[in-house]
């Protein structure tokens, strides 16, 4: 493949985005950190939006759609015979968080961005390049929409046997089910797979991602296949992680460890309910940054399950579970694959046409 060497400004328009809208609607507002809600106007179509400021600057994102672009983030328009989904990928590939200016609140500037060099092939190998991509995106995706219905089904048998703890002839408190884990286990034996803190759970019930660090005490706490993590600072961002194997997780996470090995998948249905995140949140001290009560949350009501009754729940509800977190470690590979091959087939190091998945 040919490669020609531009500055950014003579294949892309950039312009500072505006005010958000008052009006509602369905098409989404993004801002630095992705979308921030939605409105009844538009001022852009199929663009690349860039956080402009702060903690998120630097970040990327693409939208096919209509959509509002904020002012706290940059619309990029690529021109001319130049590929909108190409260029998300190549603006992702250059670390543009590492390019603003300030300490205190960064800032990403269009004459940062107009000035910066790359190498670009002809339009029809951005197409090809765009479109491999593209294609583990869409696989990563489809997983995510397919671990959303799953787990909501997941949640609905839940709540159709356990829901009602008014009416159950067996009531109990999460303390009868689970408690807090005591064990330690050596930093050393840890990597950035298997340690979880508040920083690498994801809101909204999302799971995880990889550690950017370890904690540099010798000891922290250690978890085991079964257990169910919850982040304790701001409970209302709803991050919860199931253990698949032995891991570790910092002081600010919260590790249940079922009373019986049997009870893992009940005891995760239960604590992923949004019922049981608002009986945490209630519970909250602090006003800023609100942790959980670890005495009030064991307190939380919950339907003590015969043993008839969770062994025919688990034959449903585990296999429901073990392939969503299938799905989430195949989504991490996919993730790895796609950022391998971004740096090597934006620099002609791979052959885009040698790819074939």
């Amino acid at each position: 493949m040919n490669y020609r060497e531009i500055t950014l400004r003579e294949a892309i328009h950039f312009k500072n985005g505006k005010k958000r809208p008052t009006s509602e609607g369905n098409i989404p507002v993004y801002g630095g950190n992705g979308v921030l809600g939605y409105a009844g106007e538009s001022n852009y179509e199929h663009c690349i939006i860039i956080g402009r400021v702060g903690a998120y600057c630097g970040s990327v994102y693409l939208e096919e759609g209509k959509c509002w672009v904020s002012d706290n983030a940059i619309a990029a328009v690529p021109s001319g015979d130049n590929d909108t989904k190409f260029f998300y990928y190549l603006l992702k590939g250059l670390h543009l968080n590492e390019r603003h200016i300030g300490t205190s609140q960064p800032l990403l500037t269009q004459e940062i961005l107009n000035k910066i060099n790359c190498e670009v092939p002809s339009y029809p190998d951005q197409q090809r390049i765009a479109e491999l991509l593209s294609s583990l995106d869409r696989k990563i995706n489809v997983n995510r929409k397919l671990n959303d219905n799953l787990a909501g089904l997941l949640q609905t048998i839940y709540q159709e046997r356990f829901s009602n703890d008014i009416l159950a002839v067996n009531q109990g408190v999460l303390s009868d089910i689970c408690s807090y884990s005591r064990d330690k286990v050596a930093v050393s034996e840890l990597n950035v797979s298997t340690y979880f803190s508040t920083e690498n759970m994801l809101s909204g019930k999302a799971g995880s991602t990889e550690a950017t660090s370890l904690p540099t005490t010798s000891q922290t706490t250690a978890c085991h296949k079964g257990d169910t993590l919850i982040s304790n600072i701001r409970p209302y961002f709803k991050k919860i992680v199931y253990c698949e194997g032995n891991c570790g997780c910092s002081t600010d996470v919260l590790c249940f460890t079922p009373s019986q090995p049997r009870y893992s998948t009940y005891l995760f249905s239960t604590l992923y309910a949004d019922k049981f995140f608002a009986f945490m949140v209630a519970g909250s001290k602090g006003t800023k940054m609100p942790r959980g009560d670890k005495q009030q949350i064991m307190t939380y009501p919950v339907v003590l399950p015969s043993e008839e009754e969770l062994a025919r729940f688990n034959t449903i509800a585990s296999p429901l579970l073990e392939q969503i977190y299938s799905n989430r470690a195949e989504n991490k590979r996919l993730s790895i694959l796609r950022d391998t091959l971004l740096p090597k087939l934006m620099s002609g190091e791979i052959d885009v046409s040698a790819v074939q998945l």
